[in-house]
């Protein structure tokens, strides 16, 4: 299973309730109290976050912090960067001599191309959509027919 870490999950929860308030700069109190989340926890997304260059800490009695940029020029991949490193499926991807298996394994090539493909689709959604309200569900009706036994 391809999954993010916790810590990034959480990212992307803090960013939309960014994006969702009207105010320009939010303490991590209020982001804690906002998304359901523990200060500590709060505190240490958000320090990464900064570091990544997504959000920026402001000082000061109204300090908090704030989006660097807008919702639609955030990319999820630069989110995932900025909690994770760089996006690659397997090691070998990444970089070469990082796997003892690498000189007579040929799947390299193939798990770089499936790399690029995901960093690619993750590039493609921003921070605006995925803080964007969700599509109305379609009610899918279903019926039960019982067949009786003669």
């Amino acid at each position: 299973m391809l999954r993010i870490s916790k810590l990034t999950d959480y990212a992307t929860v803090l960013l939309a309730t960014m994006v969702s308030d009207e105010r320009a700069c939010l303490p991590a109190s209020q982001l804690a109290e906002a998304s359901g989340l523990e200060l500590p926890t709060v505190a240490k997304v958000m320090k990464t976050l900064a570091r990544g260059g997504i959000v920026e800490s402001v000082r000061g009695v109204h300090g908090g912090y704030r989006l660097v940029d807008e919702p639609t020029d955030i990319s999820v991949a630069a989110i995932v960067r900025a909690m994770e490193g760089p996006i690659a499926l397997t090691e070998c991807s990444l970089e070469s001599g990082l796997c003892i298996h690498e000189s007579e394994c040929h799947l390299r090539g193939n798990w770089q191309r499936i790399g690029q493909a995901v960093e690619q689709a993750l590039e493609q959604l921003t921070l605006a959509d995925l803080a964007a309200p969700r599509p109305p569900r379609i009610a899918i009706r279903t019926e039960i027919i019982e067949t009786v036994s003669g």
